[in-house]
């Protein structure tokens, strides 16, 4: 059994310099570059993920838990999956940095959702997903978790973060706009037009 922490293939990725494609062809990760603050954000391969402890002290916990719970065990999981996915972007929404919220979040997430998968198997008794046929957990589920190894389920969730700031300041700014008083002129000239319709 594994005794490395994810923690310790971050920090290894992390130290290894700036030869990103190597470290990632020799340790199983991936990587994102956060342009808006210069650094790189390392994240496991679902594959990855399951090579360290953190895989299994979460993956035995969500098992159990959806093993003694009421409700049907994939049912649970695809709503603890829907919840957790909108809690993010809500949280992503009302962070004043998401450049830092991204990085801050994302393999959190992404490796919760993964074990989340692959403790319906365990809970279930059936085999681990392989990423070349989609649980049936996922099927509403907006990302694809499996293809590239993780890479577009990261890349797809890493701009709907972004986007879901940008689009809370696009509905603030608006929200501004539609609460500032409107000059007697503009009044007018709305008038005006009105009357020529």
């Amino acid at each position: 059994m594994s005794t490395t922490t994810l923690a310790d293939l971050l920090a290894e990725a992390d130290a290894a310099g700036h030869d990103h494609a190597a470290t990632e062809k020799n340790s199983g990760l991936q990587h994102i570059h956060n342009h808006a603050t210069g650094s790189i954000v390392w994240f496991p391969t679902w594959k990855k993920f399951r090579e360290t402890t953190d895989w299994s002290d979460v993956v035995d916990g969500l098992a159990d838990d959806f093993r003694s719970g009421a409700a049907p065990v994939e049912e649970w999981a695809k709503n603890s999956l829907a919840e957790d996915l909108d809690i993010l972007l809500k949280r992503a929404a009302a962070s004043s940095d998401a450049n830092s919220f991204v990085q801050e979040n994302l393999t959190h997430h992404l490796t919760r959702t993964w074990a989340v998968g692959d403790a319906v198997a365990r809970a279930t008794g059936k085999d681990l997903p392989t990423g070349s046929t989609t649980p049936a957990i996922f099927a509403d589920y907006p990302y694809d978790v499996y293809a590239q190894d993780g890479g577009v389920f990261a890349t797809t969730l890493w701009n709907d973060i972004i986007d879901a700031r940008r689009n809370r300041a696009l509905a603030e700014e608006a929200e501004r706009k539609a609460l500032k008083p409107v000059s007697r002129k503009a009044l007018k000239n709305a008038a005006r037009k009105a009357a020529r319709r």
